[in-house]
């Protein structure tokens, strides 16, 4: 039983409650006194409700006593639980020693790491546990300060941070009672330092947004990452859809759950249904496999230019985004998980589904929440920090001093239109920093296709005649303009083009209501 009594800061006071325990015969156990709350707490045995009812009445009558109440336990009994609870749960090896060496306390993990158990490591020197490093010694010193430094433990290399424990002794200064050993391994250590590595490439904090257009689609990705609704990521290629979307996973609450990527462009129809939704065991010697769905159980689920699903495979994971479940190719049985779904392309699916090769139904499913990329072109604030960024990277991966980017350098790469966005630009970093053998990046060590502010930039992989290239640019306006203004007169007035010139055109293009919906 334990007494928590509220009471005056008085000479004596904890004498007379005492002698009333006296009194009744019962035996203290253990006495603490908070004097900075005026509180003092006093444990006994189990005592009879009678002896109980005598008591309690007793203590209140003392002066300066202001309340008695029975509580659960005493603050060095909480201070003690909560110690060996965050002792268990640590996953590295903590050892306690006193100012001889000894060792007074120590956890699970160790025990583990040493090999031994825990009688056999408390009571035993801690110079013949940890190899390496003279503790008598440290532990004699005129000035004993922490220490980070390499031990033997069982035969294996392991990290120690030693740290002393002092206890103040007033004006008189501070008096060593030990120190604190906490032990770590190789493979703790790589763990720890792949997750900072982990974060540090895949967080929001790496994704340079000095751009207006850049800053609110990391502050609206932020705000989606902590909901639970698919996000569909637009933007051309090489402007860093993946990366956003990594960005949005370990933001998320699914963090420590598995992010995986699935190219949907990349891999034939058969094929990239199996990897999705994986394959039973059907045909004789073919183990069953599980599928990309289903081993991001928890997690997310990256569908790289969903655009490029074929028909088929859009109606499958049409029906999993409405319940969770899935069948596995030549499977009966249905299989449910928890798995976000953050799709991208570069497409317009928009106009894909008014073409009628991308489902509708589809696209208003993954299209809940959405996040459009700005090409490198349009957010001119960020080309000089990626470019310092790729700079200082490449240049220390191959053991180099980092240049200098010129300023005449800086304004092309401002000005240059990079159709290949961001990822052209790392890849022309890349090769420049490479092969440089000077101590400024200037433009002529940049081998990228000429571009003038006059003629533009003209793409190598253009293909056709400039009549072919204007028909396509013409279709594809008709396309998107025809649902706002369904009739030839109403679409040409928008134009301003003769009724019989927009006619014309529907009817060269195959454009009507049957072919669009409107």
């Amino acid at each position: 039983m334990r007494l928590d009594i509220h009471c005056a800061d008085r000479v004596g006071i904890a004498q007379e409650i005492l002698n009333i325990l006296v009194n009744y015969d019962v035996d203290l156990k253990g006495i603490e006194v908070d004097s900075v709350n005026c509180r003092m707490y006093v444990s006994f045995p189990e005592i009879e409700f009678e002896q109980f009812q005598k008591i309690m009445p007793s203590i209140r009558l003392i002066d300066g006593v202001h309340d008695v109440r029975t509580t659960a336990f005493l603050p060095s009994e909480r201070e003690h639980n909560e110690l060996n609870t965050l002792l268990r749960a640590l996953p590295d090896g903590v050892i306690s020693i006193d100012a001889k060496g000894w060792v007074r306390l120590c956890n699970d993990a160790a025990c583990k790491d040493l090999q031994l158990s825990e009688k056999e490591v408390v009571g035993a020197n801690i110079n013949n546990l940890l190899k390496g490093f003279n503790f008598t010694r440290w532990l004699e010193g005129k000035e004993v300060l922490g220490q980070t430094t390499r031990v033997d433990v069982a035969g294996e290399d392991f990290i120690a941070d030693i740290l002393p424990i002092a206890v103040p002794q007033g004006g008189e200064g501070d008096v060593l009672a030990g120190a604190v050993i906490n032990i770590k391994s190789q493979s703790r250590l790589g763990q720890q330092v792949s997750a900072f590595r982990r974060y540090g490439q895949e967080s929001f904090a790496t994704i340079h947004n000095f751009s207006t257009a850049m800053r609110r689609v990391v502050r609206e990705a932020r705000k989606m990452s902590q909901l639970e609704a698919p996000i569909l990521i637009t933007g051309e290629t090489g402007t860093g859809k993946e990366l956003l979307a990594r960005a949005c996973h370990y933001a998320s609450n699914r963090s420590v759950k598995p992010f995986i990527a699935l190219s949907c462009a990349s891999l034939p129809d058969d094929v990239a249904e199996s990897e999705l939704f994986g394959y039973a065991g059907y045909e004789e010697n073919t183990a069953p496999k599980r599928g990309v769905l289903e081993q991001a159980d928890g997690g997310t689920v990256f569908l790289d230019e969903v655009g490029e699903m074929s028909t088929q495979l859009q109606t499958k994971l049409l029906r999993f985004l409405q319940d969770g479940t899935f069948r596995k190719v030549g499977d009966e049985n249905e299989v449910k998980v928890n798995v976000r779904i953050i799709a991208a392309t570069q497409k317009d699916l928009p106009a894909m589904v008014q073409e009628g090769v991308f489902r509708e139904d589809l696209y208003y499913r993954i299209n809940v929440l959405t996040l459009e990329i700005a090409p490198l072109r349009d957010r001119k604030a960020d080309v000089g920090p990626l470019a310092e960024h790729f700079i200082q990277k490449y240049a220390q991966q191959n053991g180099h001093a980092i240049p200098l980017l010129s300023q005449e350098c800086l304004r092309f790469l401002q000005e240059y239109p990079w159709p290949g966005n961001v990822r052209q630009l790392e890849n022309a970093i890349y090769r420049a920093v490479s092969l440089l053998d000077d101590s400024e990046l200037r433009v002529e060590h940049l081998q990228l296709p000429t571009f003038t502010h006059d003629l533009g930039y003209l793409e190598s992989d253009f293909e056709g005649t400039l009549d072919q290239a204007v028909k396509r640019f013409e279709a594809t306006l008709l396309r998107k303009l025809y649902p706002a203004y369904p009739s030839s007169r109403q679409l040409a007035k928008r134009l301003g083009l003769s009724h019989t010139a927009v006619a014309n055109k529907l009817r060269d293009y195959g454009i009507n209501r049957k072919t669009v919906k409107v």
